[in-house]
């Protein structure tokens, strides 16, 4: 029997947050303008992605606590584990994630395995900038990563 995704919306400064849920596992998190399905109200696990989204928001929250189903090779795989060791008010650069997960000369392929994240703000994509400390490349834009960045108190 294949599990059907359920869909909340969030309003935000950033724009309306879609969150997916399948088979009680968080598939996706998406920025959109206005919600196109209908809010799921029967999901335990979409009830807390959004509690914790709108407590993220609104600064009451630092880290997630959400089961989470993410598809991607094995390399992606090992990139989003990364991710989340970055903590809340920190970046890291595209560079220290290749070296965290022992692949030095992958800066290129963690950026692309970063632009595939199925759930930004929940796995920090966000908080990976240049080596440099650029802000380069966000897949919802970079005046969203902008905003999450000084939301976090990292930018001023």
């Amino acid at each position: 029997m294949t599990q059907t995704t359920q869909y909340g919306y969030v309003p935000s400064p950033i724009g309306t947050i879609e969150i997916g849920v399948r088979s009680e596992c968080v598939t996706f998190l998406e920025f959109g303008e206005h919600p196109q399905k209908k809010n799921s109200d029967d999901s335990r696990v979409l009830g807390l992605a959004i509690q914790q989204i709108e407590a993220y928001l609104q600064g009451r929250l630092q880290v997630f606590d959400l089961p989470l189903d993410l598809s991607g090779t094995p390399f992606q795989q090992s990139v989003w584990q990364a991710l989340l060791t970055v903590p809340f008010g920190r970046t890291a650069s595209y560079q220290q994630i290749a070296d965290t997960i022992g692949n030095p000369k992958a800066v290129r392929a963690v950026g692309a395995a970063n632009g595939r994240n199925p759930v930004s703000i929940i796995v920090p994509c966000h908080r990976i900038i240049g080596k440099n400390g650029d802000l380069t490349g966000y897949g919802g834009g970079i005046w969203r990563k902008e905003w999450l960045l000084r939301h976090e108190g990292i930018l001023l």
